[in-house]
């Protein structure tokens, strides 16, 4: 039978619950594994890149790494025994993820080179309609978000950069068929990506500036590489690396008492990067630029043992004047200085408090989620969305951690998504729909939560939007995540057409 949309409804009531999964990366992955474990197979991962791994496969820039240790950032039900080092490199991190995908089959449920340009909600089906890029219209009863927050670039607008005659690129999409051996190099912003390719690059480049707004806190890295009897003994004795794994989670966990305004525990880290800071540099001024003025955990505490060092080299400087505007030859600061350079790189960050863009997603009655969320994006428990039904974020508003792995809490959100999907199922209702008053109690509480963060301190950071809003952290410990999402309470639900 086809109804009045074309769609086909006793073919789709027959195939079982569709779902369509946005993204083959760490979210989207392990989404479509446990949806498999879980007997749902009528499932498609819609991927833009030509391969899997998200933002591991687009960030290849040198020295790109884990700011989380290795053992930790894995799925706990495929745990990696043989780690190279205590923070595992990008090379490495995006081979696992894409182990994941061959062993759990998932390749044939992957379509490459299919960006969903636009999602639109049929409240008479309960099916959603996928545009792709490429013209290609599909629909799903659900539809799970795996793209995350750190997937589109941000390139500041700066006058002048359309002139500029050198290289020029984001440290997210680097360039390597670029040599920069010998080169004078700007580096426009110092945050998670610049403190791990500034040092690298430091090394061959003839001359480098690196153009800072403002210092952060960095502290050293516990890293080497672990021993070949580390290993052996992981893999023959599989618990010792489970137990190791929630050791690391329980000191992480601890770490989130540095993110309260006035902690003993920040104090500690300023501490220690003062002391790294000491230790590296001896010039006065350069330590004066490099001192952060506001609390550690405002902004992003970064962890590097090479850092500073690598500025205190001849052929590095810093300049926190600000950048002015681009000429065809280097980049002019507002003290009216031109530095001429060959190379241009923006180490700028991502747009991240944009979670969905640019896909135009509407939801019931033509609702937009532009409008939605124009005071700032906010979701239920950071996977739902009101007026959006039978869809659901992984990564989403308010899921960012500062202290702990993102994959501990997809794992929360996924067990979280597949018990709504197995309540839809169960009922045969059209569609699952967060009610409006439960999503914004949930987040009436977590804004007051967070007011007594260093996250809503006055620094501006990429956690939080022009208006000082925070749309990105979680305001609370992982455990306390974990507890919360154990299983959905429905009564926060509606349920439409589902059996009595």
């Amino acid at each position: 039978m086809v109804d009045g949309t074309g769609i086909d409804t006793a073919r789709v009531r027959e195939e079982g619950l569709s779902v369509a999964i946005l993204g083959a990366g760490a979210g989207g992955l392990c989404m479509a594994i446990r949806l498999r474990q879980a007997g749902i197979s009528n499932f498609t991962i819609y991927e833009k890149a030509d391969r899997v791994g998200g933002t591991w496969r687009d960030n290849t820039y040198p020295g790109a790494g884990c700011d989380v240790p290795s053992m930790l950032y894995s799925y706990s039900f495929e745990p990696k025994l043989d780690w190279s080092r205590r923070f595992a490199p990008q090379p490495e991190i995006e081979e696992y993820f894409e182990h994941v995908a061959r062993k759990y089959r998932l390749y044939p449920h992957i379509q490459f080179d299919s960006e969903v340009r636009a999602a639109r909600f049929d409240e008479a089906t309960g099916l959603w309609h996928l545009e792709m890029k490429d013209g290609r219209e599909v629909t799903a009863n659900i539809v799970v978000s795996g793209v995350g927050q750190l997937n589109r670039p941000f390139t500041p607008d700066i006058p002048g950069l359309d002139e500029f005659e050198g290289i020029e690129f984001h440290s997210a999409r680097w360039e390597h068929e670029h040599d920069l051996t010998g080169k004078t190099v700007a580096v426009i912003g110092n945050g998670a990506s610049a403190i791990q390719f500034v040092p690298e690059i430091a090394k061959v480049v003839k001359d480098m500036t690196v153009f800072q707004r403002t210092p952060n806190w960095v502290v050293p890295k516990a890293d080497r590489p672990y021993k070949e009897w580390e290993k052996k003994l992981y893999r023959a004795f599989p618990f010792v690396a489970r137990l190791q794994r929630w050791l690391i989670w329980m000191t992480l966990e601890r770490n989130f008492l540095a993110f309260t305004q006035g902690s003993f525990f920040g104090k500690l880290f300023e501490k220690a990067s003062k002391k790294a800071l000491e230790d590296a540099i001896a010039d006065p001024e350069l330590r004066k630029k490099l001192t952060p003025d506001y609390p550690a955990g405002c902004k992003r505490i970064l962890l590097s043992n090479d850092w500073f060092p690598a500025l205190a080299r001849p052929n590095v400087h810093v300049d926190d004047h600000g950048v002015d505007r681009i000429t065809k030859e280097g980049v002019v600061t507002k003290d009216g200085v031109e530095h001429k350079v060959d190379a241009i790189i923006f180490a700028t960050g991502f747009e991240a408090t944009r979670f969905l863009a640019p896909m135009d997603v509407t939801g019931r009655g033509g609702l937009d989620l532009n409008d939605a969320w124009a005071k700032g994006a906010e979701a239920h428990r950071g996977v739902a969305l009101a007026g959006f039904p039978n869809f659901f974020m992984l990564y989403g508003p308010n899921t960012n951690l500062g202290h702990n792995s993102i994959i501990f809490m997809i794992e929360c959100q996924v067990n979280y998504i597949l018990q709504c999907i197995e309540a839809v199922k169960a009922s045969h209702a059209r569609y699952i729909d967060v009610k409006p008053e439960a999503m914004a109690e949930f987040n009436r509480e977590l804004q007051e939560d967070m007011q007594s963060t260093v996250w809503a301190a006055g620094c501006s950071s990429w956690y939080k939007t022009e208006d000082g809003r925070v749309t990105n952290n979680w305001s609370s410990f992982t455990a306390r995540y974990w507890w919360e999402m154990r299983q959905p309470d429905f009564d926060e639900y509606s349920l439409a057409g589902a059996n009595a």
